[in-house]
């Protein structure tokens, strides 16, 4: 029997290029993206009231760590725990328990119906961000034994689910008996765990007694880092930062991009050839740019141009490349990038020769 083959759906690369994709959303800024996260530890070294803390802190839109977070609901699966034991912590932790914060102590595994159980909850809560699983061999699938092709497949499950609902998935879990030098191989399972999930955090401690420990994280879209934690004593059992290995950099445009935030006010909107804009604007800015170059570096900080109320799309038309550019005050509704207005013509005396790209 002949069965037609399902062809594949594919984008050139110049295409795929010039997308207005949006950018990658996180919980919990360049901590937690959207996806699939996985957060491992030894039992009972404090997971759990860490991803509490961040659930509720999350539900708020406060601050973790002095990491900026995206506000919505949460839900967290605590499945192993009563609600008693819950309500205890969160009397330790917060004063205030937001309406957007819910909580099961029961749900169904992978192969179960778990993520229809999670869709019919975000259908009935599309603000929500974050879906927190605490613990993750609780709804694994039920099988007698574990390999990386199992592994991989439950994870992706939920990536499949993340992506699909566009939140973050975060999965508690304990790490191996036997320590490797490197933490982050520390989590219990085959490497198909690992090379399935978007996001790893391995919260490790040398000795238990001690307050202190370090959360290793790595992931698709968060840098390599190392946060020195300790646990606050007395009345809550919050985790406190004391140091974080990476510095966080300030979100700017470089001198060039200012340079065309200042030209596209100046100049007025712009539909036309990008080798002209590229002449015009280096002419203006004293700068060399190819028209190749200024896309990409214009690709590169649009999100952060649009923040400066600078607009563009480029296209192609009869094989030219083109380019439309506007500027509206960042207060004002820019979010109609096509009603670009009078259009400007540059003139030709502040062209300057480029080589075409």
């Amino acid at each position: 029997m002949f069965v037609k083959r399902k062809k594949l759906q594919v984008i050139d690369g110049e295409t795929l290029m010039d997308l207005r994709l949006e950018p990658t959303r996180f919980c919990v800024d360049t901590l937690l993206p959207q996806g699939v996260c996985m957060l491992s530890g030894a039992a009972k070294i404090g997971k759990s009231w860490m991803v509490l803390d961040w659930c509720v802190r999350i539900a708020k839109g406060e601050p973790v760590w002095n990491l900026s977070t995206h506000r919505g609901s949460v839900l967290y699966l605590a499945l192993e725990d009563r609600m008693g034991r819950i309500q205890d912590r969160l009397n330790l932790l917060t004063d205030e328990v937001p309406g957007n914060t819910y909580f099961a102590v029961a749900a169904e595994r992978l192969d179960s119906g778990l993520c229809d159980q999670i869709r019919d909850f975000v259908e009935d809560h599309p603000d929500i961000v974050l879906v927190a699983v605490d613990i993750f061999q609780q709804i694994r699938t039920s099988r007698e034994d574990s390999s990386y092709a199992n592994d991989y497949e439950d994870i992706g499950q939920l990536k499949a689910l993340a992506d699909e609902l566009g939140i973050t998935v975060l999965l508690v879990h304990h790490n191996r008996k036997m320590r490797d030098s490197d933490p982050l191989n520390n989590p219990s399972g085959t490497t198909g765990i690992s090379g399935a999930l978007d996001t790893i955090l391995v919260l490790d401690r040398s000795k238990r007694e001690e307050d202190c420990a370090t959360l290793y994280c790595t992931g698709r879209d968060v840098p390599t880092r190392q946060l020195d934690l300790r646990m606050k004593s007395g009345d809550t059992c919050a985790w406190e930062l004391l140091s974080d290995s990476l510095e966080q950099p300030e979100k700017c445009l470089p001198t060039e991009m200012e340079q065309l935030v200042d030209f596209v006010k100046e100049q007025g909107p712009y539909r036309g050839g990008n080798s002209q804009f590229t002449a015009s604007f280096n002419a203006f800015a004293g700068t060399n740019f190819t028209a190749k170059a200024l896309k990409q570096q214009m690709n590169r900080y649009r999100f952060l141009l649009e923040d400066m109320g600078v607009r563009f799309e480029n296209r192609r038309s009869n094989g030219q490349r083109l380019l439309d550019i506007s500027f509206s005050s960042p207060a004002s509704d820019a979010s109609d990038a096509e009603n670009l207005g009078p259009v400007a013509t540059l003139p030709a005396s502040t062209c300057v020769p480029v080589r075409n790209p």
